[in-house]
């Protein structure tokens, strides 16, 4: 009988040592759970890529947090991995990048932005029982429409009219009512046209006369026929409802004519609430008030991840703390259904009271897929930066008003 060599005799009684040893210790072997795959909806090209990169930002930094922090404990510890897909900046796209993260195998989608977008992105995520987390759009027929799929968790444009409203009135009051004739200037799209409509109807009710409601395209590429009125007009208060571009560009040709009313007082305008309106075009930014998503200045994560984002480079809005927490929102309710199972994250999202989010909110808690929870606040620029200045409890500054005599 042939003996093997004592080398090799040894080396493989130290293989079976070593199968023995791996044997005890399974956990060696166990496979990496597998990643749970969310979707990010964003209009990444067109005229509002601007917002939808600011989305991403937010939806990146989520998912960098939980998988740092360990991932999805309930699932072992499996990471997140972000689905990202391009809404184009219209519907349309955004239907067909639907389908193509249905596909993809995603437990659920985030974001949207723009309301057209998310309408009929959540419209057709409902076909495949598909979670879909809404980041901004503010139409409040989003949520209206009975879809079980579909939940939002910033406010619509109702409860945000209401609170601008509302603040409004205190902070005219407070000033002794120096501001009572009113010009309305919005986009002619879903929601600038919704939200306006209902300042017409509430504003006159609480001594405010409004002289012109004037609506313009986006995008649009020239606002002198809008400062001319303006400036004809001569309202003491301008309320705009835009997006960036064409606020940036309404508020310098307002700027270059020298008009100047008492107050502009937006709500949910893309660029009041943007520090790259504010660092870019600081003159045309002072004193600007809005009534807006924001972030809780006085929340450590928040602050820490606005630093970590301005440490990058990247300029800091509303669109990115509000996808950092829908994504956050999106993996607690995973963890809470104990499964990637599209089913049980539905009705996990239905019963949340999750609290971990950044915004100025309570606990997360949808009736018919609205967040009761959420609520806007205002802020204004000052000396160069974004404050918010109600409600008083998270309030970081008190509001400069009139800003024109």
């Amino acid at each position: 009988m042939r003996t093997l060599p004592t080398t090799t005799r040894r080396a493989l009684l130290g293989t079976a040592a070593g199968g023995t040893a791996l044997l005890a210790a399974p956990g060696l072997l166990r496979a990496q759970p597998a990643p749970v795959k969310i979707g990010l909806l964003q209009p990444l090209t067109g005229a509002l890529a601007q917002d939808g990169d600011l989305g991403r930002i937010g939806a990146e930094a989520a998912v960098a947090k939980i998988n740092g922090d360990g991932g999805l404990r309930a699932l072992g510890g499996a990471k997140i991995e972000l689905v990202v897909a391009d809404a184009r900046s219209n519907p349309e796209a955004g239907v067909q990048e639907v389908e193509k993260l249905q596909g993809e195998g995603v437990v659920a989608i985030v974001g949207g932005f723009a309301s057209p977008i998310c309408l009929a992105a959540s419209q057709a995520a409902a076909r495949y029982d598909l979670p879909y987390v809404v980041d901004v759009g503010v139409a409040d027929s989003i949520v209206s429409r009975g879809l079980t799929n579909t939940f939002r968790l910033a406010p619509g444009f109702g409860t945000v009219t209401s609170a601008a409203v509302e603040n409004l009135i205190r902070l005219n009051d407070g000033a002794g009512k120096p501001c009572k004739t009113v010009v309305l200037v919005h986009e002619d799209g879903l929601f600038g046209s919704g939200l306006a409509k209902l300042m017409q109807t509430e504003l006159p009710k609480h001594g405010f006369e409004v002289l012109e409601t004037i609506a313009h395209p986006t995008p649009a590429r020239d606002m002198n026929n809008i400062a001319l009125r303006l400036r004809s007009l001569r309202p003491d208060l301008l309320i705009p409802s835009s997006y960036y571009g064409e606020f940036v560009l309404l508020s310098r040709t307002m700027r270059q004519q020298r008009i100047r009313p008492k107050g502009i007082y937006a709500v949910l305008n893309g660029a009041a609430s943007n520090y790259r309106f504010v660092k870019e075009f600081p003159d045309a930014a002072l004193g600007v008030m809005d009534c807006n998503h924001w972030h809780d200045p006085k929340n450590a994560e928040a602050i820490a991840l606005k630093a970590q984002v301005e440490a990058s480079g990247k300029f800091w809005a509303y669109n990115i703390p509000l996808n950092y927490s829908c994504v956050k929102l999106v993996a607690d309710a995973v963890n809470r259904a104990g499964a990637a199972d599209r089913a049980k994250v539905l009705q996990a999202l239905t019963t949340s009271d999750y609290s971990g989010h950044i915004m100025p909110y309570g606990p997360t808690r949808f009736v018919n897929g609205q967040n009761a929870g959420a609520r806007p606040v205002n802020t204004q620029v000052q000396d160069g930066d974004i404050k918010v200045i109600f409600p008083t409890e998270v309030a970081d500054s008190r509001p400069v008003f009139p800003i024109q005599g």
